[in-house]
């Protein structure tokens, strides 16, 4: 198809095959040290199906708040299990981090997807007391923007969102209607432009800040920085970062991106 090439992300990537081993390796890591700690509940249920689980990591003492992590794939790859040892730096800073699994395409819509999302994250609230602050990858930074739109969320827990960053993400669904993987998402552009952040508005008061990897594909620049345009955000490009090494920020508890993210 048309821009299949101009979206992918591993075929521009040294090394790409390694990094799901990786990162599948040190959330292990991570999630068994937690444990060990009494500081993780895994494996909680927010929905009926058998990807509609999180795992809570907690920081040690009250959590100063929630913060919620959305994994990407595409809509169509990943669980849960391969992000963890990513709510490092913020359990360190002291906040609570939920991390959920959800259905994959082409079993659902993306819109259903967005839908199992805003049942999530008021399921996590009810856990963690505070402000929320959400952070997606990729097509995870497609749902945390969705979930800073109007309407999708219970108003009392919209109101608790203080903070969203979205992390290369896909903020305009209607280019993905001229790659194969549109084959799985089964959308026309009525459904695109619903699912496009870029054609709706955040939530009033809620700061966002889309974050980029400087190294990345043209297109992801072009996502992030149409994004911030739109919602009239702060677009950081992270100077010499590609697609899969950009969320390595937010294991770093005084580096820019945690700190950006929950200040």
């Amino acid at each position: 198809m048309e821009l299949d090439d101009a979206y992918a992300n591993g075929a521009y990537i040294e090394g790409a095959e390694a990094f799901p081993p990786r990162w599948a390796a040190a959330a292990a890591g991570f999630r068994e040290g937690m444990m060990e700690a009494g500081l993780a509940e895994l494996d909680l249920t927010y929905g009926e199906g058998a990807r509609h689980r999180f795992d809570l990591f907690k920081p040690e003492g009250e959590a100063k708040g929630l913060l919620v992590f959305v994994h990407g794939g595409y809509w169509l790859a990943f669980d849960k299990s391969s992000w963890s040892h990513f709510a490092q730096g913020a359990v360190e800073a002291g906040w609570a981090v939920a991390m959920p699994s959800y259905d994959l395409c082409p079993d659902v819509s993306i819109a259903e997807i967005t839908h199992q999302i805003a049942r999530m994250v008021p399921v996590a609230a009810e856990m963690v007391a505070g402000p929320i602050h959400l952070a997606g990858h990729s097509a995870g930074g497609h749902l945390v923007a969705r979930m800073a739109v109007p309407g999708l969320l219970p108003d009392a827990v919209a109101a608790r969102i203080k903070r969203v960053m979205p992390i290369s993400p896909v903020a305009d669904l209607r280019p993905l209607l001229k790659t194969s993987m549109n084959e799985k998402f089964k959308m026309d552009d009525s459904d695109a432009r619903a699912e496009s952040p870029v054609l709706q508005q955040p939530l009033e008061g809620v700061e966002v800040i889309a974050w980029v990897g400087g190294e990345e594909r043209p297109v992801f620049l072009e996502q992030a920085t149409a994004l911030g345009e739109a919602w009239g955000c702060d677009c950081v490009i992270d100077a010499g970062k590609h697609h899969f090494d950009v969320i390595d920020g937010l294991q770093d508890l005084d580096g820019r991106m945690i700190t950006r993210l929950l200040g």
